[in-house]
């Protein structure tokens, strides 16, 4: 293995995981053993939450006691408030918000690491909707314990009844992007916790991973590109200017999958079917038609290289449709991710060791130390 690809830790097995099964050659992705496809459009994100926490779906019983337990922890501790008011003050990021007041959840008191998972799901969605609406001169909306995760993660940001397609279409992608391998954030985590520390100091250092623009960035840029071209006729010009320029077409090619994303099926299914009753119909389909060109301009283009569509760009398309604003894509990402973070950190403290890879050293080992006054001026 060469010193480059040891320097992106590419093909090292870093974990064991029953989590997720990630297979970029063939364009597939299994959550906890079901297919991505299969579960993500179906499940409830509290069933999701049962099956990576604990291995298989619940029961009715435990789906309304865990459904009921989340919602019981919705209210954020008075320092959390505190804080995103200040980081509003400030104009803080969004992601800078998140970060800091996920710090905060472990104020009030000291729990368990099971109890901590359910605190950090059930707190993030009230962080990023406090905060925006903070940041938007607004006040916080009072969680309510009566509306699904997927409608409570929208009313905190909107306030008012949340309609059945905006909650299916959000629940969908947090379903389908809810864990996703040993990615960089996942590794952040279990980092973290391998040492034994707790899982909201974990799920800080995943968030602070997940704001870099290499991992969690891009489906904001996607939806700008789609906003940049305007029409169908624009779109082969304004795809070739880019790629002229050296510029990465956002959306399109997966450093994991040579092939199509297989969440990007799932999120362009769950975008047409909200696009057929609510949203911006003619916005849809002027995505599918750059969707269209843009893969064959890259295949005319860049032949020998699998650039297919992947799960950004329909997350920009599906967020912007159920109304969210695109400074807060990255955000819902978290809220998604949170639950995969969550599951890794537990099943690190149950299975694992401490993390503790080697570097290779590249520097020089024959120096001698001088004394200052010994040293050129």
């Amino acid at each position: 293995m060469t010193t480059r690809e040891l320097t992106g830790l590419e093909g090292v097995v870093a974990a064991s995981t029953r989590l997720s099964l990630v297979d970029g050659n063939a364009g597939r992705l299994v959550l906890a053993g079901y297919p991505v496809e299969e579960i993500a459009p179906r499940a409830k994100f509290e069933e999701m939450v049962h099956l990576l926490w604990y291995g298989r779906l619940p029961t009715r019983q435990e789906l309304k006691e865990l459904t009921a337990n989340l919602a019981s922890r919705r209210r954020l501790p008075r320092a959390t408030l505190t804080l995103l008011r200040e980081a509003a003050g400030n104009s803080a990021p969004i992601m800078d918000a998140l970060r800091m007041a996920a710090a905060t959840l472990s104020l009030e008191r000291r729990e368990s690491p099971e109890e901590d998972a359910l605190t950090l799901v059930a707190a993030f969605p009230a962080i990023v909707g406090g905060y925006w609406r903070l940041k938007n001169g607004q006040e916080p909306i009072q969680p309510r314990e009566d509306f699904s995760h997927a409608n409570y993660c929208l009313h905190q940001m909107f306030g008012g009844e949340i309609g059945p397609e905006r909650a299916r279409g959000l629940e969908t992608y947090l379903n389908t992007v809810c864990d996703h391998g040993l990615n960089a954030s996942t590794f952040a985590a279990r980092v973290i916790v391998s040492t034994r520390s707790d899982l909201v100091s974990a799920v800080t250092g995943a968030v602070g991973a997940l704001k870099g623009p290499l991992h969690g960035g891009a489906p904001g840029p996607a939806l700008d590109m789609v906003f940049e071209i305007g029409r169908p006729d624009r779109a082969e010009g304004v795809i070739l200017s880019k790629l002229a320029r050296g510029e990465r077409l956002m959306g399109f090619g997966h450093r994991v999958y040579r092939v199509r994303d297989p969440r990007a099926d799932i999120l362009a299914t769950a975008a047409e079917k909200f696009y057929a009753t609510e949203g911006d119909r003619e916005l849809y389909e002027l995505a599918r038609n750059i969707e269209k060109i843009a893969l064959r301009v890259l295949a005319e283009h860049k032949p020998g290289r699998r650039l297919d569509t992947n799960v950004e760009f329909y997350t920009a398309l599906l967020l912007h449709g159920v109304g969210l604003p695109k400074e807060s894509f990255t955000p819902t990402f978290a809220i998604a991710r949170v639950l995969g973070w969550t599951a890794h950190c537990l099943e690190q403290l149950r299975d694992g060791r401490l993390i503790r890879p080697e570097s290779e050293y590249t520097g020089p080992v024959d120096l001698h130390f001088k004394p200052v006054s010994e040293r050129p001026n």
